[in-house]
């Protein structure tokens, strides 16, 4: 699925947010978005989510703007921070909810969940725990689970590899990268992990006060040079 962006602007009093007057994210890419603190990278996957109301232009998902059509949730899977958890279910509870909202059956619910062991180190599934309970790491997990575990077309992330362990960053990475390639699913992810942005990202875009100042295809790693330089230059 094909996301274009027309002339997006979000402003808060006197700060401009965020200001793209052109932006088309192909079907099927594998995008990063880096930045520092405050460059708009999660204000832009709040507009695209239509979570936050645009001062000013449009997003569009596969050619409808996504606040007046919501046929987009429909293929769209997403985890920004905790606030799209359900504290008071448990992880049975939740994975379960969103098998119900996406008609996944109880079979395939369980088959796609064994996937992910790998990522859960038996310290989510049977633990009888709510949501609430568990740590920023595992909560990380179940968020980012819930978002892959509809097969999504479009899948937005924003921050995945923070609060997790080296070898859970590491398994993250592979299943982005593995859904992209495997089921052509567009991917959006935002990052201060240089690093793995520029392992698995086919494009990077790079944000600061809310302008997308540079746009670097990224074949085998080869961006990764031009924004070690920037951000070295920046300190």
């Amino acid at each position: 699925m094909e996301i274009k962006i027309e002339n997006l602007k979000k402003v808060y009093g006197e700060k401009t947010a965020l200001d793209i007057s052109e932006l088309t994210i192909k079907s099927g890419e594998l995008v990063g978005l880096v930045g520092n603190n405050g460059a708009g990278k999660t204000t832009l996957l709040r507009l695209i989510l239509d979570l936050i109301k645009a001062t000013d232009g449009n997003v569009l998902s596969a050619d409808k703007d996504v606040s007046q059509s919501d046929d987009w949730k429909l293929y769209t899977g997403s985890f920004i921070d905790g606030h799209f958890l359900i504290d008071f279910y448990t992880p049975e509870e939740y994975f379960t909810f969103i098998a119900r909202l996406y008609g996944i059956s109880d079979e395939t619910l369980h088959e796609r969940l064994e996937t992910f062991r790998p990522l859960m180190h038996d310290e989510i599934l049977g633990t009888k725990k709510y949501l609430r309970d568990f740590s920023e790491g595992n909560r990380q997990k179940i968020g980012i689970i819930g978002a892959m575990m509809i097969r999504p077309k479009v899948l937005l992330l924003d921050e995945p590899f923070n609060y997790l362990d080296p070898s859970s960053q590491i398994v993250v990475a592979r299943m982005i990268a593995d859904m992209n390639r495997e089921l052509g699913t567009t991917v959006l992810i935002s990052s201060h992990n240089l690093s793995f942005v520029s392992d698995i990202s086919s494009r990077i875009l790079l944000l600061e006060r809310g302008l997308i100042i540079k746009d670097l295809p990224n074949n085998q790693g080869s961006a990764i040079q031009e924004l070690n330089d920037y951000f070295n230059a920046e300190t």
